[in-house]
């Protein structure tokens, strides 16, 4: 059988960071920059979105179009309607990226214009970046994980508190390396943490978690593509352990 035909990618929408701020830092702007530079090696055409001037890709030898305007569904979806990328690349704006193609997804502009997602699947980022859906593939995978539940109010977070026990961990859906999140030790800065993460989720919605400060903490970083070719990047144990860094 011979092999199918890829459909024709001519130009490509790629999504910035915006301002520097904890868990998306320099290194989206380098990943933003390098992509830009890498399809237009291939010939694609390249229109760049992003609020933050003072970033590499926004440079006019980046990218093919600039447009240094706000990060909103609204902006974004007035570029795509004048540009008509073929496909968006949304991992390469970190959480800034990730979220804003969910919402032009759910809002159906990416339907509606013909834009295809590169790269990471819109179901799988979600899988990745909700906690309820995240906790349940890996208790489908029989993967251990800590005791937590999902809450979408206050008056929730607080019973699960009581279920879970403190000191306990909050995390914010759909956020990365820990903004919004925290740990509690008692009612009160519970109640505190949690509106907050609540509060900083895009859907409303926080994981409450049991915590396990002071384990050994212990990271590998893994790659695989859409053929299941699978290497490690790397492996490191922490020197400080759990709790310590927002990430944990």
């Amino acid at each position: 059988m011979g092999k199918v035909a890829r459909e024709r990618i001519g130009k490509v929408l790629i999504i910035g960071s915006g301002p520097i701020q904890i868990g998306q830092a320099a290194e989206f702007d380098y990943s933003g920059s390098q992509a830009c530079l890498s399809l237009r090696e291939e010939g694609i055409r390249t229109v760049l979105v992003n609020n933050n001037p003072a970033t590499i890709q926004t440079d006019t030898n980046i990218a093919d179009a600039v447009y240094l305007e706000p990060l909103t569904p609204e902006t974004v979806t007035a570029i795509i309607e004048k540009e008509r990328p073929d496909g968006i690349l949304p991992n390469m704006g970190g959480q800034t990226g990730l979220n804003m193609t969910i919402k032009l997804a759910e809002l159906g502009v990416l339907e509606k214009y013909n834009v295809k997602v590169l790269g990471t699947p819109i179901e799988t980022i979600k899988n990745g970046e909700g906690r309820e859906e995240f906790a349940a593939l890996m208790r489908s995978i029989n993967e251990p994980i800590c005791r937590s539940k999902s809450v979408f109010s206050l008056h929730e977070a607080q019973e699960a508190m009581f279920e879970i026990g403190l000191p306990t961990v909050i995390r914010p859906g759909y956020t990365l390396g820990g903004t919004g999140g925290g740990i509690a030790f008692d009612e009160k800065e519970f109640a505190k943490v949690a509106q907050r993460a609540l509060s900083k989720s895009m859907n409303h919605e926080a994981l409450i978690e049991e915590y396990v400060g002071g384990w050994k903490e212990i990271e590998y970083e893994l790659m695989r593509d859409g053929r299941d070719n699978c290497i490690t990047i790397c492996s490191m144990e922490n020197v400080d352990p759990m709790g310590i860094h927002t990430g944990d």
